[in-house]
């Protein structure tokens, strides 16, 4: 109600040159004395489409997104603003990021026949498909336990395919690869932790015929597959953490909707404020 009475009176003042405010007063069905109020309160609050703007984009993202991140959003519409800003106007309207990232302890296989560690934490890649990265991860719903095994390029943090899994089986981690890998140019490297499935024969075989190097973390350094690690603690951060979940076929169908809004909508600060997708896009287009 009250923002179709500001809207009103946002009308009424257009047209006073025009005409008489009594007649539009009239027409529009408004007291005097609340068209005044409603003047005088927007000329007051010269924010108040900026405040409503920075709840939309709150909302968007479901309470995961900080002030930088709104910043960079609007930045990104057109405003001309500064973080601080933001920062002070969420305060006022009482909204904060949801998220209090905690540490992440990912699935571990056991030890046997590795490959070396070809990446060496360069996790910086200037083209896409040069550079990916994989792990398995678990969750827990009550007395069951649900697996992810995504594959994520190095070069825009997309997460190419993934898997999803009650159990951390073989077939889990073939699937996720068989998805997302036709064969490749030689030069791409596919690195992982010493997970067993990831030692298979099958699975090494398979890599060699799409042309994809295998590589390796260190034994015990988590550092080493720090891009899988730092998605899995930003999943669960953004999801799994905000959520009590009873169902895991509703923690099945919250992923996969989750990994969907992370290429496409969640905005990276290291990609120039876009999502994965979309600098991938910008970076296509700019070549």
């Amino acid at each position: 109600m009250r923002k179709r009475e500001r809207r009103k009176t946002q009308i009424i003042q257009e047209l006073r040159q025009e005409h008489a405010l009594e007649k539009l007063l009239k027409h529009a069905g408004m007291a005097r004395s609340t068209f005044y109020y409603h003047l005088k309160a927007g000329k007051n609050d010269k924010y108040e489409t900026l405040r409503e703007e920075i709840k939309s984009v709150y909302d968007f993202h479901k309470g995961r997104y900080g002030y930088r991140r709104i910043n960079l959003d609007l930045r990104r519409k057109g405003y001309v603003i500064n973080h601080k800003t933001v920062f002070r106007l969420m305060q006022e309207l009482g909204i904060s990021s949801l998220i209090r990232v905690k540490k992440y302890s990912s699935y571990r296989g056991s030890e046997g026949k590795i490959a070396a560690n070809l990446l060496k934490q360069n996790f910086k890649a200037d083209r896409p498909n040069l550079k990916w990265a994989t792990d398995v991860t678990e969750f827990k719903v009550k007395d069951k336990k649900l697996y992810l095994s995504p594959v994520i390029d190095l070069f825009n943090g997309e997460v190419l395919s993934f898997t999803i899994s009650e159990k951390p089986n073989f077939k889990q981690v073939m699937d996720m690869i068989n998805k997302c890998s036709k064969q490749k140019k030689p030069g791409l490297i596919l690195h992982s932790d010493q997970g067993w499935q990831y030692q298979m024969k099958q699975y090494q075989n398979t890599l060699k015929e799409k042309n994809i190097t295998q590589s390796m973390s260190r034994k015990g350094n988590c550092l080493d597959n720090a891009i899988a690690e730092n998605f899995f603690g930003t999943l669960k951060s953004e999801l799994y953490y905000l959520n009590q979940y009873t169902s895991v076929e509703q923690l099945k169908r919250d992923i996969t909707e989750y990994i969907q809004y992370y290429n496409y909508d969640r905005i990276r600060l290291n990609l120039k404020g876009m999502s994965p997708i979309q600098y991938r896009a910008h970076i296509e287009k700019s070549n």
